[in-house]
């Protein structure tokens, strides 16, 4: 496995170069606004979770758009985040010129949960179906979902200026799991992080992303139409919204080869997604705040949309300029799930890409004057990829792993789809227990450790409305004095509330927070005297309240005195 070399500046001659062959940046300048750009990406995540596809073809009423929590930007657990991580972690193991097959190799033995194109992209590498078969639409009907496009962050963050190589990596990356206009997505998103570095006017970046897109593509179609209704409707972006829904989500010409009937339970597609994106940028201004709140409430992808949007224009904007309340409780030394990426270790991987993405491209990296690196980052005319459509594609690449990689690459490590065995958890922790509606958020399951206590089970509900219940069903005996123990605990940056339910009649409903737990961890005790002589079903609640950070951490679930 090759690593990246962090490359050593030599001293800087202004007079070698042709200035304007060049955009100049000075090193420090690029990791204040790489850094400000993950911390966006945290930021909108968090901000935009409570409204995850809770509201599909409607706009998100202003009273159901959350207040900003201070704790809302430590996004460890999200897989808007932690999947681009992989590509990073590849870049460095296999450098730069990653091939198709290497590329597909940590996506392979990936072991965190996934969804759509990313699902069926992986279980085709799994099968030896190699990239860039593996997002071919032959054999992933999500090619156009919005997987990719939540995940190329990453590709403008260590390229700026440089449009070539998100669309680049795009290919592939990209092609692990869409194609088409899941591609474009993901090539739109990353060029216009590469503009932030240099751009500071929203429409230039939104149309420097439009150009590493093939013109042709109904990606394309879109945005222009974004562009366009915004120039008319300057002031309105309810109305702009209306024409997109109208277009990009009733049409089913527009939604061919993505997943779902083409109704409007909801849109995964990635141009209407990333119309979002761009109506966040375009009608809010540079405003954080504004960015943020309508790139969430044009609904649909509505965590994913706003993460995008906001970690271009905090690129845009730079680290100095990213208000306190985004920065204040951001912990660096905290692993991201299913990663070894810690949020410090992050920008240091990015930088060292990034260097070594200057020089790739013809720059250089020289000192000036008072010793500081500069980057000087070669112009350069951007490329699309070829013009493919989903619904229409071209022949496949027979691309496939030999037995030999299945075996060396893949086959030898343990796979997981990341979705734990709750039934196993919770009979392993609490025999005699089930469990149903348990989310995958948040890696549930059981923790050796959590706030002093050993073997916890953790549970997540599984969407904003529907609770995680662990019940049981059995016969109280005659004249008992037992009772059923609950302990439980909360993550810290979230509540939820604890509901016991026997017999449907609710017993006990109290939330569980920072404000009502005590030294870590709450005791209740429901008295089950008043059930003796009967077969009841007892059942246990973790509901959830605002949809962040919903996790309910189990120290105890037990009957005593039975």
């Amino acid at each position: 496995m090759k690593r990246i070399p962090l490359l050593l500046a030599g001293s800087l001659c202004c007079a070698a170069f042709a200035q304007d062959d060049y955009l100049r940046m000075p090193v420090s300048e690029y990791v204040s606004r790489m850094t400000a750009g993950w911390i966006g990406q945290m930021a909108g995540v968090g901000w935009g979770a409570p409204t995850e596809f809770q509201f599909n073809g409607r706009i998100v009423p202003a009273g159901d758009f959350p207040e900003w929590r201070p704790e809302y930007i430590n996004q460890f657990w999200q897989d808007d985040l932690y999947v681009e991580m992989t590509f990073l972690k590849s870049l460095e193991d296999y450098g730069w010129d990653v091939t198709h097959k290497e590329a597909g190799y940590g996506f392979a033995t990936s072991a965190y949960p996934l969804w759509h194109a990313n699902t069926a992209g992986r279980r085709n590498l799994r099968e030896g179906i190699a990239p860039p078969d593996s997002g071919h639409p032959q054999f992933n009907h999500h090619a156009d979902d919005i997987d990719y496009q939540i995940e190329a962050d990453y590709s403008g963050l260590i390229a700026p200026g440089m449009p070539n190589v998100p669309i680049a990596l795009g290919e592939t990356f990209g092609r692990l799991m869409n194609y088409g206009d899941g591609l474009y997505g993901g090539q739109f998103v990353g060029a216009m992080y590469a503009a932030a570095f240099f751009e500071t006017d929203p429409e230039a970046i939104v149309r420097k992303g439009l150009e590493s897109i093939p013109s042709g593509s109904q990606y394309a179609e879109c945005i222009n139409d974004v562009l366009a209704w915004w120039k008319n409707n300057p002031n309105d972006w309810e109305a702009t919204w209306a024409l997109i829904e109208a277009k990009y989500n009733e049409n089913p010409e527009y939604r061919k080869a993505s997943c779902g009937d083409g109704k409007k339970t909801f849109n995964i597609d990635a141009k209407i997604n990333g119309a979002y994106i761009a109506m966040g940028l375009l009608y809010g201004q540079r405003d954080p705040d504004k960015t943020i709140e309508i790139a969430t409430r044009c609904g649909q992808d509505s965590d994913c949309n706003p993460s995008s949007a906001a970690g271009i224009l905090f690129t845009s904007l730079g680290l100095a300029s990213v208000p306190e309340k985004f920065t204040s409780e951001l912990k660096q030394d905290i692993k991201y799930t299913h990663t070894d990426y810690t949020f410090a270790s992050l920008v240091h991987v990015c930088e060292t890409l990034a260097r070594d993405a200057v020089m790739r491209g013809g720059g250089k990296i020289e000192k000036d004057g008072s010793g500081k690196e500069v980057f000087f980052i070669k112009r350069e005319m951007t490329k699309p990829s070829a013009l493919e459509q989903s619904w229409n594609p071209g022949p496949i690449a027979n691309s496939r792993y030999t037995d030999a990689e299945m075996e060396e690459n893949i086959r030898s490590k343990p796979l997981s789809d990341g979705r734990p065995d709750m039934n196993q958890a919770i009979a392993d922790f609490a025999p005699g227990w089930q469990i149903e509606d348990c989310g995958l958020e948040m890696d549930p399951g059981i923790r050796a450790e959590y706030r002093g206590r050993q073997r916890v089970l953790v549970t997540h509900p599984d969407d904003g409305a529907t609770p995680c219940i662990i019940w049981r069903e059995g016969a109280i005996p005659v004249n008992t004095q037992g009772k059923l123990r609950l302990t439980v605990s909360h993550h810290d940056g979230g509540d939820w509330q604890l509901i016991v339910k026997i017999d449907g009649a609710e017993v006990v409903n109290t939330p569980v927070s920072a404000e009502t737990v005590q030294d870590g961890w709450l005791t209740v005790d429901v008295d089950l005297a008043p059930y003796a002589g009967k077969t009841v079903k007892a059942e246990i609640l973790n509901q959830p309240t605002g949809w962040f950070c919903e996790a309910a951490y189990w120290g105890e679930i037990s009957l005593i005195g039975l």
